[in-house]
Formats: C-alpha cells, structure tokens, sequence
C-alpha cells in the first residue's frame, strides 16, 4: 500500500502501490496498450497538443508521444506520474484542474472515467474538459460499451500477456455498482473494486451538454469512444481533411 487513504468503496491488492482509486501502479505500469492511439490519432490533427486526464502510469501516453502529439499528462498519483517520460506532468484531481487559461487542441477522458460514481466529480471533469480545450478543439471520450455489466463474469488476454476478468458488478444503489476486477500476470496478480455508474446514451449526451459539450460523433462500432465539440460550436462542424494538420470549419446550417 502506498499509505494514502484508498476512497470508500474503493479498493485494490498486489504488489506495490495502490492508489486512492484502488489502481495498482505496477499494474498499469505493465499493462500493454490497446488500440486506443490509433482511435486517437484518427480523431484529431497530427502534432496537436492534447491533456491527457488520468494517465495513469503512461499506457497510452508514450505512443502518443512516439506520433508526435504534444502531451500534458495529468494524474492525482505523484507515483504514477513518476513513470511518465517524454511529457509535461500536471498532479491534480481532474474535477478540480486548474491551468488558469491555458488551452488544448484536445483533451482526453478516456479510461471509463465518465462513469465515477459520485454526479458531483463527473461534473468536474467535463467541466475540466470544457474549460481545457481551445474554441476550435475536441475532447475524446472513452465511455462503457453496451455489455460492459453483462455476461460476468468474463476475461479477455491483453496484448502482453495480462488476463483481465471482470468477475461482478453489484448495485449498491442510486444506479451504482461495484466492480471488482482481477489481473492476473505469470508471477503476479492484482485485484481491484470500484464505484461505477451505468449511463445510457441519452443520459451521458445530457451530462456533456449540461457541462457545455455536445456530441460530434461516435468514433468506434461500439460506441466506446466519443468525439464531442464546445458547444458554441453547435453552429459549426469541425472537419479535418486526409492529411490536414488543421482543423476546418463548415456551417452546419447551409447543410441540408
């Protein structure tokens, strides 16, 4: 344990340092990246500056990097963030960021954290989003896909060789559940258990519009990540071109 207090309803075994989430940060620091660099980088223009919300130890951080974004990683875990290489590192709770005037081509919520249990910290991080990101920007959003709390328990391998088991998600109440995870590595394993809150898709798109964001466009099949747009800019669509480095806009009402 890393001798900070884990949250209520939060907790996390293994070797090493636990966070206040229940995360293991060995654990993150092993795990392999998954498909989320190429969704990104599709998504936004090459080389624009992103803020990265909850990087953890870095998994999807570096190859971004390696593609030439401009990272701002940020993270409530001074131990995770010291794995962090290649970027500018921010330690804050993303519900309570604040970079003054400082603005980003992107920012990025990604890892299910739209789905925290507590109303009052989810509003803080997309109201983190909105007031993070340039005019002309896109947040990046990874959400839960449909069957995320059905079917358990259930596992998957990931690329370096981690078995990830959901084993259950119980309600609690109030449309929480707890999760609990198991990670399970050769000559290693980790456990966590976490608050989460189931969101339907109209329920999420009226979370970001409250917080000044409304939905552009579902980027993958399942619906998992998210590209939403400021809201002023419901006038306008952001476009960007094979091979454009910048963002175009077109007025949404000339289009039929």
């Amino acid at each position: 344990m890393s001798g900070r207090l884990v949250r209520e309803g939060y907790s996390g075994t293994g070797p090493g340092a636990i966070t206040p989430d229940g995360c293991a940060v060995e654990l993150y620091r092993r795990l392999s990246v998954g498909d989320e660099p190429e969704v990104i980088a599709a998504a936004v223009p090459a080389g624009a500056s992103i803020l990265e919300l909850g990087c953890g130890a870095g998994r999807v951080t570096h190859p971004l990097i390696e593609r030439g974004f401009d990272v701002t990683a940020v993270d409530e875990s001074a131990q995770m963030l010291e794995h962090i290489r290649g970027a500018r590192t921010v330690r804050s709770p993303i519900e309570s960021l604040d970079l003054g005037d400082e603005t980003f081509d992107v920012v990025m919520l990604a890892s299910f954290l739209v789905h925290t249990s507590e109303h009052r910290v989810r509003d803080g991080m997309l109201r983190a989003c909105r007031s993070h990101v340039k005019d002309g920007g896109v947040v990046l959003i990874q959400r839960e896909g449909a069957d995320y709390r059905t079917g358990l328990p259930r596992e998957r391998v990931d690329p370096g060789g981690c078995t990830v088991r959901i084993v259950s998600a119980e309600p609690v109440g109030d449309g929480v559940d707890s999760v609990h995870a198991e990670y399970l590595f050769d000559d290693a394993r980790w456990t966590q258990t976490f608050l989460s809150r189931e969101l339907s898709k109209e329920q999420f798109e009226g979370y970001l519009e409250a917080a000044g964001l409304t939905v552009d466009r579902y980027l993958t099949d399942d619906g998992i990540w998210v590209r939403a747009l400021p809201k002023q800019l419901l006038g306008a669509k952001e476009i960007r071109g094979p091979g454009s480095d910048e963002f175009r806009t077109t007025d949404r009402s000339t289009s039929s």
